[in-house]
């Protein structure tokens, strides 16, 4: 009896040390899922590239959204690459801006979006840290992608 006993003592210590983790695990995933941290990546996914890297740069640029994008590429041009709107919810897709600078160069600029991610009044959709979680990697991971692959800046 008295083993039976400490066995349950024992299972509900484990059991809320669990829900703790996990509380304390969705919190941490709200704060890193959250619209600053995500406002953060996209001013961060921006870099300018030089007249003599602009065009291995821009390149670089569409190999990685067709790599991180959830769809296919479905326009790409000296200015532009953009790629087709999500069917489903939880999918992600980036498209990208090459603007001309007066030196010959260029800023390139990552943009993202991902349906499902919102709801009504801008809440949070149902597939919002799905959603968050693609977008912070993906832009996050831009410019370092760039600057090792395409020497951008």
């Amino acid at each position: 009896m008295k083993k039976i006993a400490v066995f349950a003592l024992v299972a509900l210590a484990l059991a809320a040390c669990s829900s703790e983790e996990k509380q304390a695990r969705r919190a941490q995933e709200e704060i890193l899922h959250s619209e600053p941290n995500l406002a953060a990546a996209q001013r961060g996914a921006v870099i300018d590239c030089s007249p003599t890297n602009c065009d291995a740069a821009w390149a670089a640029t569409k190999r990685y959204i067709e790599q991180h994008s959830d769809t296919h590429v479905i326009h790409a041009d000296a200015v532009s690459i953009d790629t087709d709107v999500p069917d489903d919810s939880g999918k992600a897709s980036f498209s990208a801006t090459r603007a001309a600078k007066a030196n010959g160069g260029a800023t390139l600029t990552l943009f993202a979006q991902c349906r499902g991610m919102y709801g009504r009044d801008s809440e949070k959709g149902s597939d919002y840290d799905e959603c968050a979680d693609k977008i912070l990697k993906t832009q996050n991971g831009y410019v370092p992608f760039l600057r090792s692959h395409a020497s951008a800046q």
